[in-house]
């Protein structure tokens, strides 16, 4: 495999590592731009991934520490699959992508980097955005700083909140959208 200069990462590997799960710690700190948590609902909320494989990947975690999806109470998956459409509607919104790849990977043979808490997958794509780097070179060429895309979202994701309201967020589409 090739390699690509990511200075970047020298925080992340020279740092201490925490005990425990890194799912289950992120909703407990109090600085969004640290956590980069950019939501977060009653069952579940939506993380930017620290090692995306394109701009604006993110993660929709449940809160509870679970491997399988069977294992995800009903109302958390129907939370699960709302985030899931908010961050496509945000995405669509803010960075304009052409596609999307949503999914999960639960095992490690189905390629899970953290197997024991489960979590879905939200890729904006872009016509062209696999190319011969991430082909032949097998390497993927992110264009914005994570800091700078949460700052970016963020705002979009801030607007969906509705205190008091019991859905997790405000639908911006469909029959009931505001005008």
């Amino acid at each position: 495999m090739q390699q690509i200069w990511s200075p970047w990462r020298i925080g992340y590997i020279r740092a201490p590592k925490a005990d425990g799960c890194v799912f289950c710690r992120a909703p407990q700190e109090d600085d969004a731009d640290e956590s980069l948590i950019l939501f977060r609902g009653e069952h579940a909320y939506v993380m930017m991934n620290r090692y995306p494989y394109t701009n604006g990947h993110l993660m929709v975690i449940p809160y509870a520490h679970l491997a399988m999806l069977t294992d995800v109470p009903g109302p958390a998956q129907i939370e699960m699959l709302q985030e899931i459409n908010m961050c496509l509607e945000i995405l669509r919104e803010t960075m304009q992508p052409h596609g999307f790849n949503v999914g999960l990977n639960l095992g490690a043979s189905a390629g899970a980097g953290i197997q024991d808490h489960l979590h879905f997958h939200v890729v904006p794509r872009w016509t062209g955005d696999t190319n011969f780097m991430a082909v032949i070179g097998e390497t993927n060429v992110i264009v914005e700083s994570l800091r700078d895309c949460f700052r970016q979202l963020k705002p979009a994701f801030d607007c969906r909140c509705v205190p008091g309201d019991p859905a997790p967020f405000r639908p911006q589409r469909g029959p009931d959208a505001e005008t």
